[in-house]
């Protein structure tokens, strides 16, 4: 096996490894810490130390350690999310949240880096196109690293499907779950009992020890590359401190970004919706916590077979019809969601809603960062930097407020959101429209290869 594909490869069964554990735990603590809000707090806290380190940590780690080492460090930084939880209380898991967010935001920066700069290592000794051969690259990425959703989540209903079989949920308390739930954060019913502290340790372990065989096979069998300049541009300094965070901001200068930070602010607001609120409010509360696992899996399988789906019909359809896809089926699951009274009698439509979210968050994953890359061509690494940072606010706020909002509330904020962010898309479409040669335009057809750098905590 040539070089620069073996790693690829360890790099996507590193993360596959590390995220597994990562997001099986992500998708349990509204569910395990409901408690004074200690989990939703946890994970508010997890995106915002995201937000505030994307607007310059990444480029620091990565110029000063290198791609290989910087992920290495931050992946240390989720096993010490998982180490974190084996004591959960405030003094425990938020330090152990503002660890992850630390390292997230430098994670997936080092990660788009390193295959961009193998993917064109490979396309000189092959003599293919450079972005030829990076879409490929992240393409097999995210074929790996999208099946953790898989693994972590079955991992998690395995477990605690050893819990005693609880008995039938009383109709008041159904009564109380789906969008009628309200401030279910601060109180506690027999549908989300917690599982045995043996059951939880034996998961905890299990993540625990995933997340380090990640770090170790980063750490051993992953190359460190250094990323070639191009002829007569000489050695290329990394940026300063205040010229990366001056150039996210900057940016805010152009009219279209200014319209489209509502596309990554919807892809926060919609992700924690579906880990914060569907699985306690709606799984935990009418199923029972052995259930969230098996739910998740539905939306990380089919979020993953629609992102590599929705990559290839690009092409084809033009990013519009796809957003135009994207939106009709998340408006659907909030009307639908807002009507829906959770009973365990209607087993299935506990799986059908995440799934048709996957659908939705695939366009999002896909076509979001699509259009940002082809948008601003010229200052990629601020669009991005804004993408991880308006998302991380999204995340932020929608965490933030999940203590003490009802669930229908929720909801309405959620559809206000997504109608404001297909207005603003419209406007933006548009505009590019009109101008005959105009990037959105050119870039209809072109790979979604930027996609790749979305960001998937």
């Amino acid at each position: 096996m040539e070089g620069n594909l073996k790693n690829v490869l360890v790099l996507s069964f590193g993360f596959l490894l590390l995220f597994t554990a990562y997001g099986g735990l992500q998708s349990l603590q509204s569910s395990l810490y409901s408690e004074e809000g200690l989990g939703v707090a946890a994970l508010s806290t997890l995106y915002g130390g995201m937000l505030l380190s994307s607007m310059f940590l990444p480029p620091v780690l990565i110029g000063k350690l290198g791609c290989k080492w910087t992920l290495v460090l931050a992946m240390c930084c989720y096993v010490a999310f998982s180490l974190g939880n084996f004591y959960a209380s405030w003094y425990t898991l938020i330090p152990a949240s503002v660890l992850v967010g630390l390292g997230a935001a430098a994670l997936w920066s080092a990660q788009g880096t390193y295959l961009t700069i193998v993917g064109n290592m490979q396309a000189q000794k092959t003599g293919q196109v450079g972005k030829d051969v990076v879409s490929q690259y992240f393409g097999i990425f995210f074929l790996i690293f999208q099946s953790s959703g898989v693994w972590g989540n079955l991992i998690s209903s395995l477990v605690f499907g050893q819990m005693p079989t609880q008995g039938t949920i009383p109709e008041e308390q159904l009564q109380a779950c789906g969008a009628s739930d309200c401030l279910m954060a601060t109180v506690s019913t027999n549908s989300t009992k917690r599982p045995s502290q043996d059951l939880i340790y034996t998961l905890l372990g299990i993540y625990t020890g995933c997340g380090f065989l990640a770090v170790l096979l980063m750490a051993v069998f992953l190359e460190p590359v250094r990323d070639a300049q191009p002829e007569g541009e000489g050695e290329k300094q990394a940026p300063p401190f205040w010229s990366t965070l001056l150039s996210t901001f900057k940016l805010l200068r152009d009219k279209r970004l200014r319209l489209l930070i509502l596309l990554p602010m919807l892809s926060g607001f919609e992700q924690a919706f579906l880990s914060g609120d569907y699985t306690r409010s709606y799984t935990t509360c009418a199923l029972g916590i052995q259930f969230v696992g098996y739910v998740m899996i539905c939306f990380g399988a089919v979020d993953a077979l629609c992102s590599v789906l929705f990559g290839r019909l690009a092409r084809h359809t033009g990013r519009t019809v796809l957003f135009a896809l994207g939106a009709v089926t998340q408006l659907a699951c909030i009307i639908a969601l807002l009507l829906w009274k959770p009973h365990p009698s209607q087993l299935p439509v506990f799986f059908v809603f995440p799934s048709l979210w996957g659908m939705a968050d695939a366009v999002w994953q896909t076509q979001n960062n699509a259009l940002f890359g082809v948008l601003f061509e010229k200052n990629k690494e601020a669009a991005f930097a804004n993408y991880r940072l308006w998302e991380a606010l999204g995340f932020v706020i929608a965490f933030g407020y999940s203590t003490f909002l009802c669930v229908s509330i929720k909801l309405y904020v959620l559809l206000g959101v997504l109608s404001a962010a297909m207005a603003a898309y419209g406007a933006v479409e548009y505009t590019e429209s009109r101008k005959a040669d105009g990037p959105l335009a050119a870039g209809r057809t072109k790979p979604a290869e930027e996609g790749a750098t979305q960001t998937k905590l």
